[in-house]
């Protein structure tokens, strides 16, 4: 059993109609009971940062995730749900994150012929041996929408990265613990075997 961390925040319902497809049994949840006893979390979002701070502490979710994590049990955090799992945002300054990873979250600096939010299809380099990308090929296309990008403080934390106005850290490992700034939910065929990897983990 999956579950779908429920905070309130946006793209839950995209996230349990991939894994419904992969055929994974999953539950849409705030109960921490329910986190707990499931063999893996994932933690999505589209929102911001502060806001969805705030609606942790409000579901009392912030120490089950971390308890969660630290449970050595497969979790992935999705876009927004990536971002919180590190220590802090400048989207909005003096909130901590989960800090579950070390790094910080750094608004995408602007650039001339380039939109901010960082929305679309952008190719990923791969780091060899990363479990969630397992027969995932190099340079593989994937879905971003984002203004926000990860910097990991551990280099052997990043499992993925991208170029878009700055280098990113598009995907993290460390143990038990995932994460990808890019939607797989919505990234087709590709994005559906990285959530299949997950799942099999």
């Amino acid at each position: 059993m999956i579950a779908i961390v429920d905070y309130d925040a946006g793209n839950l319902k995209s996230v349990e109609k991939a894994l419904v497809h992969l055929g994974e049994e999953c539950i849409t949840t705030r109960v921490p009971e329910e986190i707990y006893n499931a063999d893996k979390v994932i933690l999505p979002g589209v929102g911001a940062f502060g806001d969805a701070m705030e609606k942790l502490a409000k579901y009392n979710l912030i120490e089950v995730l971390r308890k969660t994590a630290s449970d050595n049990k497969p979790f992935l955090g999705i876009c927004l749900g990536l971002q919180l799992m590190f220590e802090a945002s400048d989207e909005m300054p003096g909130v901590q994150g989960l800090g579950i990873l070390k790094g910080r979250i750094h608004a995408i600096p602007p650039k001339e012929g380039y939109k901010i939010p960082h929305m679309g299809w952008n190719s990923i380099s791969v780091k060899k041996g990363s479990r969630l990308f397992k027969d995932v090929p190099d340079n593989s296309y994937v879905y971003f929408v984002h203004s926000y990008y990860l910097k990991a403080d551990f280099e052997e934390d990043v499992a993925a990265t991208t170029e878009y106005i700055t280098h990113i850290h598009a995907a993290a490992e460390h143990g038990n613990i995932f994460a990808c700034q890019f939607h797989p939910e919505k990234s087709g065929d590709t994005g559906l075997k990285i959530l299949g990897n997950f799942c099999s983990l």
